[in-house]
């Protein structure tokens, strides 16, 4: 189930760039990028902690993390922007459509309708928007 390795001499930002990249892909590397001019130590914490050293443990998948990340998220009910980066990883990483649509669906039981509505909305931006850009490559 461990899905990073760590290689010898690796960084932990070495290491959580790589995850990143994988778990997130563009749309990561933007939210990172965006920090540049206002907090980029921030950025480096962002890249270091979550990627380099939670997301790259053994004993979850990065499915399952996913699965976790897009439930949280969702339950919070007013993390739009971080949801969305999160539905498009949960799809890098295997998860279908219908499966993020039930996770977030699920929430509804637990933190409230609107905060389930709000991620469905988050999650049909992100469905039409990945749709579009398949669409384009094709083209």
């Amino acid at each position: 189930m461990t899905q990073h390795h760590q290689s010898v001499g690796e960084s932990r930002l070495e290491r959580g760039r790589r995850a990143l990249v994988k778990i997130d892909g563009q749309a990561g590397e933007k939210v990172v990028a965006s920090l540049a001019d206002i907090a980029p130590d921030f950025a480096t914490y962002l890249i270091e902690f979550p990627f380099g050293d939670i997301y790259s443990r053994p004993g979850l998948d990065l499915r399952a993390r996913e699965i976790a990340t897009i439930a949280a998220l969702t339950a919070m009910g007013n993390v739009a922007p971080q949801l969305k980066v999160h539905i498009e990883a949960g799809l890098n990483v295997g998860l279908s459509r219908d499966e993020i649509t039930e996770i977030i669906m699920q929430m509804a039981v637990y933190a409230g309708f609107p905060a389930a509505l709000n991620g469905l909305f988050a999650a049909k931006e992100v469905f039409a928007h990945r749709s579009a850009t398949e669409q384009e490559r094709v083209a």
